[in-house]
């Protein structure tokens, strides 16, 4: 569990309809994230964005567009996501990856 005070967050952007092995990748990151106990991962599908492919893409041109961008974002200390950075770099071929420094206001499990 990761504790309050310094941390790494690692963030990726990828396309939704990116796939690896037949599976989109964020499940694929999700399940990798889950097997290496990163302390938590959330993915989150924006409504518009674009890459460095200058195509644009929103919710609004079709109500169920399956080509939005995809956000994975992991919360955990410097050691674990450098332990995990390896299997990332391998499995996202297109999308942008960041590390930035963080610091974890509040971490706790409910009813502890």
């Amino acid at each position: 569990m990761v504790k309050n005070g310094p941390a790494k967050k690692l963030t990726i952007y990828v396309d939704e309809t990116e796939k690896l092995h037949g599976k989109p990748v964020y499940e694929v990151l999700m399940n990798l994230f889950l097997k290496k106990k990163i302390a938590g991962a959330s993915v989150f599908r924006g409504v518009a964005g674009y890459g460095s492919h200058g195509v644009f893409h929103t919710a609004k041109m079709l109500e169920l567009s399956t080509d939005l961008p995809v956000r994975i974002e992991v919360v955990d200390s410097e050691e674990m996501i450098n332990g995990v950075m390896p299997d990332v770099l391998a499995t996202v071929e297109k999308g942008l990856i960041e590390v930035s420094d963080t610091n974890v206001i509040k971490c706790c499990i409910k009813g502890k």
